[in-house]
């Protein structure tokens, strides 16, 4: 009997052990795992998750922050009068890893490391609405909000190997560079049957497949536009052009760009919605886009309900 009770109690302290955070000695990563409103006020500090190595979102520059999420959470939290701290994010397998990892759980080997909000996160309301096999919402545990851009896909293409790009069914007779494993990869390894298959060549990035069509290797890049606007302002891409061409049978053309919080942390959320609402309306994202040389454009959100002349305000075309 005594040997069971030593194995017991081994048990449970083994669980308890299990059970405790480790603790780095980092006070900013070691913070308490539900962080409200009030407590990120009397902190004085805001931590904005955005993706690491992301270009021209999120990237660092001789170890400095920047990019349009890096400006974009800088504004909200002086305009919340706290500081601002970055929680970088790696990409996991799918949006919903991204959102356990770094939102509401945080990864099993730092359970505590979570971001106050994540920015980059697609604002799609039957995403957020998605339901399992049972029934449950799947990402019940976070909240979706404040879209504060409009992302399309874009093609930049060199004029010395194509006149123009008026379709993607040139691509069935020349090569264009894609990022591994994106949509624009899926789009076209697939599209029209699969035929341009075989012109489609793999990076590891889209600052990759700029590099070779600087080489010749390719007549062209596709991405998202603020990937290609990024690439296409940088001197020794000046030769090249952005394409006007439509993308049939892609899915979702454009979509709008937004937050993502801790479903019990509306109050938050609620305070973030509206400084991020007055940064567009008022042009100052538009601003900031510009600054890097990159094309705004108004969610699609705020479509529904801003006249024309408040949608060229937040544009920048008045």
């Amino acid at each position: 009997m005594k040997t069971l009770a030593r194995i017991l109690v081994m048990l449970l302290f083994t669980q308890v052990v299990l059970a405790q955070e480790v603790d780095d000695g980092d006070k900013l990563l070691n913070r308490p795992a539900e962080r409200t409103y009030d407590i990120i006020l009397d902190s004085g500090y805001l931590k904005v998750g955005v993706y690491r190595n992301f270009p021209p979102y999120s990237y660092e520059v001789d170890g400095e922050p920047r990019g349009i999420d890096i400006e974009l959470g800088r504004r909200i939290a002086k305009e919340m009068g706290v500081e601002f701290k970055v929680h970088w994010i790696i990409p996991d397998e799918n949006l919903g890893d991204d959102l356990r990892n770094n939102v509401w759980k945080g990864h099993y080997l730092a359970k505590q490391r979570l971001a106050d909000v994540m920015l980059r996160v697609p604002y799609d309301k039957t995403y957020a609405y998605m339901q399992d096999s049972t029934g449950e919402y799947i990402n019940e545990q976070v909240v979706l909000f404040g879209p504060y851009q409009q992302e399309t896909w874009q093609i930049a293409y060199d004029p010395g190997k194509l006149d123009s790009v008026e379709t993607v069914a040139v691509f069935q007779y020349n090569p264009i560079g894609v990022e591994i494993d994106t949509l624009p990869d899926f789009y076209l390894t697939s599209a029209f049957g699969g035929r341009m298959r075989e012109q489609v060549n793999h990076y590891a990035s889209v600052a990759d497949a700029f590099e070779a069509l600087r080489k010749g290797e390719v007549s062209a890049v596709m991405g998202m536009r603020s990937e290609i606007d990024h690439e296409l302002a940088k001197p020794a891409n000046s030769a090249f052009k952005a394409a006007g061409n439509g993308f049939p049978g892609i899915g979702k053309q454009v979509w709008d760009v937004g937050m993502a919080i801790k479903h019990t942390h509306r109050q938050l959320g609620y305070a973030l919605e509206a400084i991020v609402d007055k940064l567009v309306k008022t042009g100052e994202v538009n601003e900031l886009m510009a600054s890097q040389n990159l094309r705004y454009s108004v969610p699609g959100y705020y479509r529904n309900f801003l006249d024309e002349q408040a949608i060229a305000r937040a544009e920048g075309d008045l």
